[in-house]
């Protein structure tokens, strides 16, 4: 093989070895974010009613300040086995591709690269251990939700900010659209 096409290769290898970095790290951060939803009922029913929504998550009571109208709660968000052996597998495939590409520049050390291989259950113990972690949902009645009126224009509702991991954000809007919360 021309060694021109092979040092290409060789460069979009580590291209994409250096996205498979990235995109593990990436899979391990925080992914923090606020929601605000409009309740149609009073803003301490509507407190009580998402605390026990996230209580029935796993989450548990922290702490409740009347003096800023905020509940705190707590939960541990344990890594998923499917990603952890997912990412496993994505690093394995791109070591075995770079051990390739290597072998066929070196041909005399070529089953040494393959050994690359066995460092691709690190991407999973590397996110098995820097996932799991505590995570903290915040309720909290928006600025001017004591007013009667919130920002949808609905007289009598109550809007809040909930500040929580995306994740569980997408799972609460789900269960507020389908009438399953408050």
């Amino acid at each position: 093989m021309d060694a021109t096409i092979t040092y290409s290769i060789l460069f979009i290898t580590l291209l994409l070895m250096i996205g498979l970095f990235f995109f593990i790290r990436a899979a391990t951060k925080d992914r923090t974010e606020t929601l605000t939803l409009a309740a149609p009922q009073a803003a301490e029913e509507a407190l009580q009613s998402l605390a026990r929504y996230f209580e029935g998550r796993a989450y548990r009571l922290e702490s409740v300040t009347p003096e800023t109208d905020t509940v705190a709660l707590r939960g541990l968000v344990r890594p998923s086995g499917f990603l952890a052996v997912f990412l496993s597998l994505l690093a394995a495939v791109a070591c075995l591709c770079f051990a390739l590409v290597l072998a066929s520049l070196f041909p005399a050390y070529g089953l040494v690269f393959i050994g690359l291989v066995g460092v691709s259950p690190l991407a999973g113990w590397l996110y098995w251990q820097r996932a799991g972690r505590e995570e903290q949902v915040t309720l909290q009645l928006s600025p001017g939700a004591d007013d009667g009126v919130s920002g949808l224009g609905q007289k009598g509702s109550t809007q809040l900010s909930i500040t929580a991991h995306r994740d569980e954000l997408i799972a609460l809007q789900q269960a507020w659209d389908r009438g399953q919360v408050v």
